[in-house]
């Protein structure tokens, strides 16, 4: 009995202990708390002024009084802003662009993950060193590029999707080719040979064995592409200028420069609905995008 009791008690945690992780958990709740509020405060701050009749940002509550569609309705029915033709605008040029992104992408990540020819590794470190600065760097020679291109092929030229669709393919498949890479990199050389025994070409062996296993990369670099692309302003703004052909983030600054002091509520309800396709796609999707993201890693 005595040694089962000193045994009990050489075991036993001191009571310090136990508040100390006690306190330290419930301060990582608090902190968590504290981040959520800061992440989901403004969102709603946006949603109640959306539904407020009140046109002035100071009179604004986190819930308003009448809430109502009257901000909502403002917005469709505005005849100098063409807010729906914006948000489809948006919409095209993101889906056109993640489409061709996810098919280049895919191909040109089977190709470094499978081939071996001459220039490779320097190929993709070129690709790295190339992300490595900012887009914004290259601002006045993609104007200038895309101005010549108009010379010649009028649909790339300047204030045209043809030319904002190139700028933003190009500028999304580096990266995402060696995320595609990576992933495929993980996939056993078995299961090629395997295909080639059974007489498959190099396309079939992409299109029946390494595509169906690559789905989550594939989805994570549609909807990243997708997301980029549509929430994209400065690209938009300096090659964009009638006001049929704009997207919706240019739209809404245009709207803000000019009616900020008197129709906030009707700001606020075009940003609303300019978030839902991106929450609408992402959050069915967060799964395959989270499992990309973390399986994709860049390596060689």
């Amino acid at each position: 009995m005595s040694n089962l009791a000193v045994t009990s008690k050489k075991y036993k945690r001191p009571l310090s202990v136990k508040l100390q992780r006690g306190a330290s958990l419930g301060l990582r709740y608090v902190i968590a708390a504290i981040l959520i509020l800061f992440a989901v405060l403004p969102a709603l701050w946006v949603i109640s002024a959306s539904l407020s009749p009140a046109k002035s940002l100071v009179s604004g509550t986190l819930w308003p009084k009448d809430p109502g569609l009257t901000n909502y309705i403002q917005l469709l029915n505005n005849q100098f802003f063409p807010f729906q033709k914006w948000l489809l605008n948006s919409l095209k040029i993101s889906i056109i662009v993640s489409t061709i992104t996810v098919l280049i992408t895919c191909l040109t990540g089977y190709a470094l993950s499978r081939f071996r020819f001459s220039g490779r590794r320097n190929l993709m470190s070129a690709i790295l060193i190339l992300n490595v600065f900012p887009s914004i760097l290259a601002m006045v020679a993609l104007f200038s590029m895309i101005q010549q291109f108009g010379m010649y092929i009028s649909w790339l030229g300047l204030d045209t999707h043809g030319g904002l669709i190139m700028i933003y393919i190009a500028g999304a498949m580096g990266i995402n080719a060696l995320m595609v890479k990576s992933y495929i990199d993980a996939i056993p050389r078995e299961l090629d040979e395997a295909a080639w025994v059974e007489g498959a070409s190099h396309w079939q062996t992409f299109q029946y064995v390494i595509f169906p296993m690559i789905v989550p990369m594939v989805i994570t670099v549609g909807v990243l592409s997708f997301i980029a692309t549509y929430g994209d302003f400065i690209i938009a703004r300096i090659l964009l200028k009638s006001a049929d052909k704009l997207t919706v983030m240019v739209g809404l600054m245009l709207f803000r420069t000019d009616r900020f002091d008197q129709d906030f509520g009707v700001i606020t309800a075009g940003a609303v609905m300019a978030a839902l396709p991106i929450i609408l796609l992402y959050i069915p999707l967060q799964n395959y995008v989270i499992s990309g993201l973390t399986a994709g890693s860049v390596k060689e």
